[in-house]
């Protein structure tokens, strides 16, 4: 044991010192527009993000999330996984024991070479409890390397756990409100439905007096009937998101029912922080780059190859031709010794280990990079999407406003034959087209703004990653991981 703590201390660590990887970042996003900056206090959504939105209806179904969805369930057990390579490769670090025991009987021919030899035609027992100790000294950091390198595989596991909690969270969303954007939207066409059917009744009284013709009650059946026949059609896609919520929850469709609940409020506001702080914010970035550090010490293990494998091994035991003698002073064996093995020539092996090493390096460095301005992106996508809806929903809503008085004054003017029913159909259809289009734009404030949160890492910190995962498997992590 002196010899192995010896050989630990002097022993140096070959290979580079890992730096992330510089990555340059904006001082501030392109699409921020007037938004309002982040408070120190508020720049943290939390793991609960979705309680911005106030919904109860949605609170219930994301918890549901954490105990019953089949996705985050896999990517928990990948990453007890890889918790379980870490500690299957830290176990390097300490000496390998094994036991071999076994009992022989055995008779030696009588007829044996040489002859007439003392040994030949007896029957002998052996009885041997070996104990054998062996092991690797960690002198050139190879095992240090490699126990590093899947460390931070486990790192990168636990953020990809995290990555796949925040998708799941935002997926659930994302259909939540577009199922309740459906329920305002058919809701809006039955009530366009009760209209059309009191516009077709004024119609049909008309022509019954002789003041309309058959052609405008024909008309005022077509567009009563295409409006029944588009709130049925929304109910197609309706089910779907309910079908896509019921998967999300970890249940079967026929086992789940979503209550219609019209979406009328609009979304919240999100804050929004420097672009720099998205790299501590965002598991897949944090992941990434995880997997970078990894890929650099794997170069430390590729380079270690250069150097010569130093071992220790021992063995010690009893062995006796009786039982009852077995476990005597007299009957103990031992054997202790120090190898090194060093590869003197192998045609360049050794140096293309180290070049694959660096090129996986570089090939992890540019996918973070990479993950990196895909998340710009995706937060300059969704900071726009919500900025531009916001002032859409204004001018929309304008837009509503003046359809509905275009219909009033058409319908006042028929009934005073000032003009035909077709200037009526005409202003029905623009007025139901514009009220569809302002529910379907808040439907899309509302899915926008859930991508935005998601863009921002959804409340998650880098802290939450564990810093010894083989030895701590609960995750600090406020998405209750």
């Amino acid at each position: 044991m002196l010899a192995i703590a010896v050989l630990q201390l002097s022993g140096c660590v070959v290979g580079p010192k890992y730096r992330p990887p510089a990555v340059p970042a904006p001082p501030a996003y392109k699409e921020i527009g007037d938004w309002k900056p982040a408070q120190p206090n508020d720049q943290n959504l939390g793991g609960s993000w979705w309680t911005v939105f106030q919904d109860p209806q949605l609170d219930a179904l994301e918890l549901q999330v954490n105990v019953s969805n089949q996705n985050l369930k896999t990517a928990q057990a990948q990453y007890q996984q890889a918790r379980a390579a870490l500690r299957y490769n830290r176990a390097d670090y300490y000496p390998t024991v094994t036991a071999s025991p076994s009992a022989t009987r055995t008779r030696v021919s009588s007829n044996r070479p040489p002859p007439n030899s003392i040994f030949n035609g007896i029957t002998e027992n052996d009885f041997v409890l070996p104990f054998d100790i062996s092991y690797e000294a960690d002198v050139w950091g190879r095992i240090r390397k490699n126990v590093e390198s899947f460390r931070e595989q486990a790192q990168a596991s636990a953020a990809d756990l995290a990555t796949v909690n925040l998708s799941m969270h935002a997926d659930l969303a994302v259909d939540y409100f577009e199922a309740r954007s459906l329920d305002a939207e058919e809701q809006l066409l039955n009530s366009t439905v009760t209209q059309y059917e009191q516009a077709l009744e004024l119609t049909q009284n008309r022509f019954d007096g002789g003041i309309a013709s058959e052609v405008e009650v024909e008309q005022a059946k077509t567009i009563l009937q295409t409006t029944r026949a588009e709130a049925a059609d929304v109910g197609v896609l309706r089910a779907q998101y309910e079908h896509a919520v019921a998967i999300l929850v970890g249940k079967p469709p026929a086992e789940f029912s979503l209550p219609p609940l019209p979406l009328t409020a609009p979304p919240p506001h999100v804050p929004v922080s420097v672009p720099s702080e998205l790299l501590e914010r965002r598991p897949d970035i944090a992941g990434a780059e995880r997997r970078v550090a990894s890929a650099n010490a794997q170069i430390g293990v590729a380079k270690s190859a250069y150097y010569p494998t130093i071992n220790l091994a021992a063995t010690g035991g009893f062995e006796s031709s009786a039982i009852t003698t077995l476990i005597n002073g007299p009957s103990g064996l031992w054997s202790i010794g120090l190898s090194a093995v060093g590869t003197i020539f192998d045609v360049g092996r050794r140096r293309a280990l180290t070049d694959q090493a660096r090129a996986a390096y570089d090939a992890q460095v540019a996918t973070y990079r990479q993950s990196v301005l895909t998340g710009f992106q995706q937060v300059e996508d969704n900071l726009a999407a919500v900025r531009i809806l916001e002032n859409e929903a204004k001018v929309q809503d304008e837009a509503v406003a003046a359809a509905q008085h275009s219909l009033d004054l058409s319908i006042t003017r028929y009934k005073g034959g000032v003009t035909s029913y077709l200037e009526v159909i005409t202003a029905q259809n623009a007025a139901l087209a514009d009220e569809v289009t302002a529910v379907n734009i808040l439907g899309r404030r509302m899915a926008n703004t859930v991508l935005l949160i998601q863009a921002l890492g959804g409340g998650w910190d880098r802290s939450s990653l564990p810093a010894r995962p083989e030895c701590c498997g609960k995750l600090v992590s406020s998405n209750t991981n």
